[in-house]
């Protein structure tokens, strides 16, 4: 029997809203692939669509979790991060990346800052040239068109997108320094929605679509950069993966969009888990 994949993955908990940890953890162990968490921070609920969230830091845990792990002498297969909760995480988080990486080690970052054209009111104007930094120390970014748009430092351009501009913007955040690149949210024709993927040691670029299905629910970035994650640990390409990834994600759209559930709290992504790993493999 193969060794069993390990992943760290460094999110947000949200309580409520299936989201961060409470999407990445299931999603990559129902693919088989342990996973060990570090928490940036606990909140009651998401912060979209709610108010009087609870929010609790947890900055200053984060690197005595990764010394007790080096005192393990813990081996990772990736490390996987998303919501971080301050600015000054960025630098803590870049440690984390020294002390546990080997030389193997995929570094998938999903630069979770922005939707809709806007930075999050919770991070200041000058997060997102900190999340360059952190971007700077990938293998793989997942960014949304918002936060691409922060990432290059250019105005956000609402949909739907041509090739020139998603071909100019994949090659910008390569020259950030990440191998593989994807932005998610994309559109040509505003029938279908998607993610187009561009691998900087192969030079092919990808698109993987399917019908939008409205309204926008809360996690569902999340939902793609876990499968995604997954999927790249199990050897599958970036435009395998890519596929993959937006299979699990619209098909729990779908269902969540049958059953009429309120948007705010994520999709219904559990249904499908026991066949995520089958999904993966026949990607």
């Amino acid at each position: 029997m193969r060794r069993q994949k390990r992943v760290a993955a460094i999110h947000d908990i949200s309580c409520l809203g299936r989201c961060s940890l409470t999407v990445a953890l299931p999603i990559l162990s129902a693919a088989g692939i342990e996973t060990a968490v570090i928490p940036t921070a606990v909140l009651s609920t998401h912060t979209g669509g709610f108010s009087g969230y609870t929010y609790r830091d947890l900055t200053q845990d984060i690197l005595p979790i990764v010394d007790h792990w080096q005192g393990l002498s813990l081996e990772f297969d990736g490390i996987y991060t998303g919501f971080l909760g301050s600015v000054e995480q960025v630098d803590i988080v870049m440690t984390a990346f020294d002390r546990l990486k080997g030389q193997d080690t995929l570094i998938a970052v999903d630069p979770v800052m922005a939707d809709f054209g806007k930075l999050y009111p919770l991070f200041p104007p000058h997060f997102p040239a900190e999340m360059r930094r952190l971007c700077a120390k990938a293998d793989l970014i997942a960014p949304n068109l918002t936060e691409t748009a922060l990432l290059l430092d250019e105005p956000y351009r609402e949909g739907p997108n041509t090739w020139e501009d998603i071909h100019r913007m994949l090659r910008g955040l390569r020259g950030l320094g990440p191998k593989r690149v994807v932005i998610t949210g994309v559109s040509f024709d505003g029938e279908r929605l998607g993610a187009v993927s561009l691998d900087g040691q192969t030079g092919q670029t990808d698109y993987a679509a399917a019908k939008r299905i409205d309204p926008m629910y809360h996690g569902t970035g999340d939902i793609f950069a876990s499968a995604l994650t997954a999927a790249l640990l199990h050897g599958r390409t970036l435009a395998q993966a890519s596929e993959a990834a937006v299979r699990f994600t619209v098909d729990s759209i779908a269902r969540t969009k049958a059953a009429g559930t309120d948007s705010r709290f994520g999709v219904n992504f559990e249904a499908g888990l026991t066949g995520l790993r089958a999904l993966i493999e026949n990607a």
